[in-house]
């Protein structure tokens, strides 16, 4: 009878512990859902409110409707930042939840205090500027976002060229409001972007010329593709030019007439120092785009280092050639032989584009060796289109569309073939393409295991030092076989240690634009164009460079570690995974990643 009761009391002990266990597990489960439920309401939240990112994402809703470009959005968006910040902190228990969900709550977190606290720099920047200015995007955009698949999709292509009009009004509206607080880029700014302005609304129908313009070329190129009858084109053409020719050229003419006035007010000074509180500004943007808490000087400093370990490596490959002269000396014969360059043609052009998709096409056979993952998502490799070429950035990569319908885009500047030698062509399609950007963009895209905020999350350094690193990890693996190529790849990162110095020079040291290019063309091999439109970027983007020696460092370090650490049991394509499976993240919750995988392996 006392056994009976024992065991029955056991029963009952342990059925009371397995259903105390069990709402526990429920309750875990369900702060877990609140939160997931949370970080889903507001990235669509997020989608909702931008038109523009719901094409990014391959999505037909608000088709017609551009984002809103109003000075009013900031506060909006302040507000949208503490409501959720404050719904994290107060019904959020951080720790009950999942370790992945941790990690998304610190990164949320994290996110939502910069956004607060950044506020007080909202109109420290130039919106229209040389590199990525709205009087280039808005018809980027609808050249390489907004495809036409029916008679819907032209109609609302044809509401956003009427809406362009309201876009930049408010834009002009925000950089008069810039200048009342002191807030107005150099002088040669507004020389660059009037041009590609101007360029925008040249050309029929803007002008009674043979010539198309940028924009009607690309609605008439894609309408033709559309399975409609004569009539409806024709018609669809029809209201096309009455958009333009009132609408998007009253915008656009808006613009123009307020940069043409700021200019006259504008002056040389290049550094963010002339602005008030320009130091305060300038520290917060290094810490934003590093994710650490270097200082200017100690950037300045790795810079400088960095440069002289770069160019001593450079002198090895000199030497190997035996070229007789100085490393400079190599320099100006790298800059000006012909036979590192394509020729400046049409033909020179198709060319370039040929190789560097058959370099992109070469890497993707080798990927396996280094990569266990890989992107479903395809590349393309395509030349930046002529309206913003002038200014635009030597290279850059578009993301795909999250529905797979548009694939990522590798974008080779052809303006200027001096500025585009063949020996640095590999680096710039590995960085660009792959293993670069588009593996780690279109991964991440892909992860099923992070939730959507996470996937679109950008750090610079992370994003960045990751291209670079992959300009670096081919080599691992036998590619540049051609000694002037692997001196290509030197040169690239030469040109990124030069960045620490230059940017941090010219925002602390109060260096001018002259100084910046001085630098470029006595430390690297790099023609003059190119030395010029790299010191105009660190003036209209402070402290952005300097993100991708800082984030490659990072990134070698922490695989030095794991190597050490790890010994035999090390392997790259594990590593790559670590770094690539929860998307991009802050250099410290990168380290944090590393260690967790280096323990999971020892």
């Amino acid at each position: 009878m006392k056994k009976y009761i024992l065991v029955l009391t056991s029963i009952v002990l342990f059925s009371c512990q397995e259903k105390k266990t069990s709402n526990l597990e429920q309750k875990v489960v369900s702060e877990d859902k609140k939160v997931e439920d949370f970080f889903e309401r507001a990235f669509q939240e997020d989608v909702s409110d931008s038109p523009m990112m719901q094409t990014r994402l391959g999505k037909k809703t608000d088709y017609g409707l551009w984002d809103d470009f109003s000075n009013e959005k900031y506060p909006k968006d302040l507000e949208k930042s503490k409501i959720r910040l404050a719904f994290l902190k107060d019904n959020i228990q951080k720790s009950k939840l999942s370790e992945e969900n941790q990690l998304s709550y610190e990164l949320m977190k994290n996110q939502l205090e910069n956004e607060i606290a950044d506020y007080t720099y909202r109109f420290y920047d130039y919106p229209v500027n040389q590199m990525h200015g709205y009087q280039a995007e808005l018809p980027a955009f609808l050249i390489n976002m907004h495809q036409i698949d029916s008679q819907e999709d032209a109609k609302a292509y044809i509401s956003r060229l009427n809406g362009i009009k309201q876009a930049l009004e408010d834009v002009s509206k925000g950089l008069k409001i810039r200048e009342k607080n002191g807030i107005v880029p150099p002088t040669f700014v507004f020389t660059k972007v009037l041009e590609d302005a101007q360029n925008v609304i040249k050309g029929f129908p803007f002008e009674e010329v043979k010539t198309n313009s940028t924009l009607w070329q690309d609605f008439t190129s894609k309408l033709e593709k559309l399975k409609i009858a004569k009539e409806e084109k024709e018609s669809l053409k029809l209201e096309a030019k009455k958009a333009m020719l009132t609408h998007t050229a009253s915008g656009f003419k808006t613009l123009i007439a307020t940069l043409q006035d700021q200019m006259q007010r504008s002056v040389s000074d290049a550094g963010v120092w002339k602005l008030p509180k320009g130091e305060e500004y300038y520290n917060n943007r290094l810490k934003r785009v590093t994710t650490t808490n270097l200082s200017a000087e100690e950037i300045h400093k790795i810079g400088l280092k960095e440069v002289e370990r770069i160019q001593k490596e450079m002198e090895v490959i000199k030497n190997k050639l035996d070229f007789k002269g100085s490393l400079q000396e190599f320099f100006e014969f790298m800059r000006n032989d012909s036979q590192f360059y394509y020729e400046d043609s049409a033909e020179g052009k198709e060319a370039y584009i040929s190789e560097a998709k058959q370099l992109i096409n070469t890497m993707k056979g080798r990927l396996g060796e280094l990569f266990n993952t890989l992107p479903q998502a395809d590349i393309k490799v395509k030349a930046v289109e002529a309206f913003r070429e002038k200014s635009a950035g030597k290279a850059f990569y578009q993301a795909p569309a999250l529905d797979g319908s548009r694939p990522g885009i590798y974008y080779a500047n052809l303006y200027h073939m001096k500025a585009m030698p063949k020996y640095q062509m590999e680096a710039l399609a590995y960085h660009e393409g792959i293993p670069g950007h588009h593996m780690q963009i279109a991964i991440a895209q892909e992860l099923d295991s992070i939730p959507m905020f996470r996937k679109f999350n950008f750090y610079t350094a992370y994003v960045e030092g990751w291209g670079l690193y992959t300009e670096f990890l081919p080599k691992e693996i036998g590619f540049y076989e051609d000694p002037y190529s692997d001196f290509g790849r030197l040169a690239m990162e030469l040109w990124r240690a030069c960045r620490l110095v230059v940017d941090t020079g010219i925002h602390t040291k109060k260096w001018t634009r002259e100084d910046g290019i001085a630098y470029y063309k006595t430390n690297t091999p790099n023609e003059e164009g190119d030395c010029i439109k790299m010191v105009e970027r660190h003036i209209v983007m402070p402290g952005q460079a300097t993100a991708y020696k800082i984030g490659m460092l990072k990134i070698l370090e922490l695989r030095s570690k794991a190597k050490k650490e790890l010994k035999d049991k090390f392997d790259i394509k594990d590593f790559h995974d670590a770094v690539l499976s929860q998307g991009p993240l802050p250099l410290h919750y990168l380290e944090k990643q590393i260690d967790a995988y280096i323990q999971t392996k020892s």
